[in-house]
This record gives structure tokens, C-alpha cells and sequence, in this order.
């Protein structure tokens, strides 16, 4: 993975996207990255953990981008949010873990692991330990979200915040599920739990914007009736290489809700980022902000 910095594609370049190399991401822009959407722009692609793509919206890199909905209040000045191709659920929320299980009270005071301080994940695990954890959490760390379930197993840190493939695979590094900010969330809001969004720089047009959400869904439906053609790049590009963890990872994080964030995705976006506000964790947002051009 590399980090590519620098000034946006001019009008005959390829658009500079940015996106993970977890299987939810490459599977769903499979079809676009490779040219195989008649009409779509040309993108050049630079794969990059969240952590990166967050900070790299914030410093108005690239032209689209998946990053975090948490960092959507720093950055909607430059860029719009699409209203397809990210990662919106239920049962797929960011899991607490660690060595000996425990409670969520004996994390007062502790080490805990975060793949970055922007992330729904580390947002969602805020609003939940305002709650669940009497004084607050004694350290964060940010680590590489891959490199979290090790620190965890070997005690560099108390306990991690895990995202992704992690949910299917954590027993395998003898850690347990303390907690699971989904099921917190969805507990207190009854709402899909936002965790990825596909944002592209509003310089560029209200046309183009919508011709790139355009092309996005696309690329979900052309994943969907052809789901074996993305599976070598795919798996190409995870970091957890069994297939059977790639396709749940698929199956959980590629819904509906990727193909069209509908009223019930707006309406989770709009109420994580309101309730956070509300909480200071973010900056409020503009009655309009998450307006798409339509």
C-alpha cells in the first residue's frame, strides 16, 4: 500500500482514487478500477488503510476517496459525500477485544488499540464508553488496524478496537469479544450502523459527481452478477488471505445499503454525526452538508 500525495488529476487524467485493500472495498470497485464499465472514468488507484485515507481528506488529497463517515465533519467543505459504494449494516459493528475477557468497567484506566482517531470505529467506541466505562479509558493508541489483534495477544496494549475481517478471525489470535459497538449503537438508535463513505471533491462538478456515483453503483451491481470475477483481485489485495473469510467479509459489508444509501443510510449518518456533535466529538454539521447534487 502506498500513500500518493499531490494535486488533483487534471480534466484528461485519470481520476486519483483512494480506497482500502479490504475485500468489501476491491470488491465493490473491481469493475471500475479495471475499465470494465463503459462510460465510467479511468481511476487510478492507490490502495491505503483508513487511518491514511482519513488524514489524506483532511489534507484535500486525491480526488475520491473512501474514508471514515466519523471524519465527514472535517472535510464536506471540500468534498461531497456519494450517495453509494460504502459500508453501511447491521451485525457488523466494530468489536471490543481482549486477552481475558473481563467487563467493560475494567478498561478504566487501560491501554486501548484503535486502527485511527477519526474512524466511525473509534467514534462509535467513544459514544459506548461515555456510558459503559466509570472514568474513561486511560491511553489510546493508534496502530495499523492489522496490527491490532497481535498487540492485544501479546499484551502491548489491554484491549483493541478491531473493524473488518476481524469479527471472523479474532478467536484465532485467543482473544475474546468484550463488547460490540454495533450492537450499541443499533440498541440506542434502531438505525444501520455507518462505517465507510465514498466522498469526491466538489471541485469538480455536479456533473461529474453524479456521473461518479453513477459509475460506483455500477460497479456493485457489475460485483454482484459477476461475483467471481473480482475474486483474484480480491484476494490479491487481503490481509486475510483464507477465501471463506473474504466472502463473509463481503457478504456482511456489501448490501443494500452500498448500493444506495436510501433514507434508513441518511438517516444513520445524519444521527451519528448529530449525536457526536451533540457529545463534542465532532464539529456540527451545515443543515445541508450531506446534500447530494440530484
Amino acid at each position: 500500500m502506498t500513500e500518493a500525495t499531490g494535486p488533483a488529476a487534471g480534466a484528461d487524467d485519470p481520476l486519483r482514487i483512494a480506497y482500502s485493500p479490504c475485500p468489501n472495498d476491491t470488491f465493490v470497485f473491481h469493475a471500475w478500477a479495471h475499465g470494465l464499465l463503459p462510460g465510467a472514468p479511468a481511476l487510478d488507484v492507490t490502495f491505503a488503510d483508513i487511518d491514511i485515507t482519513n488524514g489524506m481528506a483532511e489534507r484535500g488529497e486525491f480526488d475520491v476517496l473512501k474514508v471514515s463517515y466519523a471524519v465527514l465533519p472535517w472535510v464536506l467543505d471540500k468534498y461531497a459525500l456519494l450517495p453509494c459504494g460504502g459500508a453501511l449494516g447491521r451485525g457488523c459493528g466494530p468489536l471490543v477485544l481482549t486477552r481475558d475477557g473481563g467487563t467493560a468497567a475494567g478498561l478504566a484506566g487501560r491501554t486501548v488499540a484503535v486502527p485511527s482517531e477519526r474512524s466511525t470505529a473509534y467514534l462509535l467506541f467513544r459514544l459506548w464508553a461515555a456510558t459503559e466505562v466509570p472514568g474513561g479509558v486511560g491511553h489510546i493508541e493508534v496502530l495499523p488496524f492489522h496490527e491490532i489483534m497481535p498487540a492485544v495477544r501479546d499484551g502491548r496494549v489491554d484491549a483493541g478496537l478491531v473493524i473488518h475481517e476481524a469479527r471472523f478471525t479474532y478467536q484465532n489470535y485467543g482473544l475474546t469479544g468484550l463488547a460490540d459497538m454495533g450492537e450499541h449503537w443499533e440498541a440506542t438508535t434502531g438505525l444501520p450502523i455507518p462505517l465507510g463513505a465514498i466522498i469526491a471533491r466538489r471541485s469538480l462538478g455536479e456533473d461529474t459527481l453524479r456521473t461518479l456515483a453513477d459509475a460506483a453503483r455500477a460497479s456493485v451491481r457489475a460485483a454482484w452478477d459477476d461475483p467471481v470475477a473480482s475474486r483474484g483481485y480480491v484476494l490479491e489485495h487481503a490481509q486475510e488471505m483464507d477465501e471463506a473469510v473474504a466472502d463473509q467479509h463481503i457478504g456482511l459489508y456489501v448490501n443494500e445499503f452500498t448500493e444506495d444509501l436510501g433514507e434508513d443510510g441518511y438517516a444513520a449518518v445524519r444521527g451519528l454525526l448529530t449525536r457526536a456533535a451533540a457529545e463534542g466529538l465532532v464539529p456540527p454539521l451545515g443543515p445541508d452538508a450531506l446534500r447530494f447534487p440530484g
